[in-house]
């Protein structure tokens, strides 16, 4: 399974096309707290331990790590701050968007089974850059995989939450499981004006019984509710020694099960650094997408997030 990879390395294959990146983070440790980048550390959690990229990371730091593609927008999806300081967190990535450019669309993070869910959305608004939400629901039976104590997507209260978002125009990053798939797709089907952007390529489960059927299922189920999309992306969440030969299969099959408008490509920067290096991660789609037409290539790295989170950029 080595060698896949080994090559991948050698070759380091770049796209040509605009990139908009459909989900980075920044974060700053000595303004915000972020309770997962925090020790002590524990190798036993769902992404093992996050101490590798417990550091600042801003926008300088992040055009780095891209060095050697077309960076022409970038979304920050909710980095996992204290949930008190959300607010906080948008505010300072509207200033970071201010002085540098990017990010050029925020998805934030509001609890949606909390009972004040509606002025939290409100406030989150009034932040010109938000475009979407973003509550993590992955849960799962065994400890070190769930994110959430509950399987919040069970909860009446969470999608009462969710329902709310289509009065704020906002989007929803959904971040779950595919076991959960199935009954998110089924509620879906009442919220069919809320656009729904999968995370990370759905996050198949490998340990899990039969989880290449779990996962197929999922997010069958997913794509046949014309507003979910999906993103290419998280490769290391499912697999920490991912290969190419692992993940093209996946990949491929993501694609024709959503098709090339509702995909789109991202970097997962610096979370998927704790897997592999930022250049690796997206030299692997670019192999993926080599033998795709060039319109699908431009859809995949920058035209369909710019659309999908409403971005108004020229690419």
């Amino acid at each position: 399974m080595g060698a896949p990879r080994d090559a991948l390395e050698r070759e380091r294959p770049v796209s040509g096309f605009p990139f908009v990146d459909a989900h980075v983070h920044f974060w700053d440790l000595g303004r915000l707290r972020y309770p997962w980048l925090t020790g002590p550390f524990d190798a036993d959690g769902p992404n093992g331990s996050t101490e590798a990229i417990a550091h600042n990371y801003g926008v300088d730091d992040y055009l780095a790590d891209l060095s050697g593609y077309q960076v022409r927008g970038a979304v920050h999806v909710d980095a996992g701050a204290d949930p008190v300081e959300a607010l906080d967190e948008t505010a300072w990535l509207e200033q970071l968007a201010c002085d540098g450019g990017l990010p050029t669309g925020i998805v934030a993070f509001a609890g949606l089974d909390r009972p004040d869910v509606e002025a939290l959305l409100a406030a989150q608004a009034g932040h010109k850059r938000v475009r979407g939400i973003r509550h993590i629901v992955n849960w799962h039976p065994d400890a070190r995989r769930t994110y959430t104590s509950l399987n919040l997507v069970e909860d009446d209260a969470w999608w009462r939450g969710f329902a709310l978002l289509r009065r704020f125009d906002f989007s929803f990053d959904l971040q779950c499981y595919p076991m959960q798939m199935p009954d998110v797709a089924s509620r879906l089907r009442r919220h069919p004006d809320t656009p729904v952007i999968v995370n990370h390529l759905g996050m198949p489960v490998l340990s899990d019984p039969e989880w290449l059927t779990v996962w197929r299922q999922g997010l069958r189920a997913l794509a046949e509710q014309p507003q979910v999309s999906l993103k290419l992306s998280g490769l290391g969440f499912f697999s920490r020694n991912w290969t190419y030969e692992l993940v093209a299969p996946l990949l491929h099959e993501a694609l024709e099960l959503f098709g090339p408008r509702r995909c789109m490509f991202a970097s997962d920067a610096p979370t998927d650094k704790l897997f592999a290096p930022i250049d690796l991660c997206l030299g692997a789609l670019a192999r993926f997408a080599a033998d795709l037409s060039g319109d699908e290539q431009h859809d995949l790295w920058g035209r369909n997030a710019n659309r999908i989170y409403r971005l108004g950029l020229s690419i």
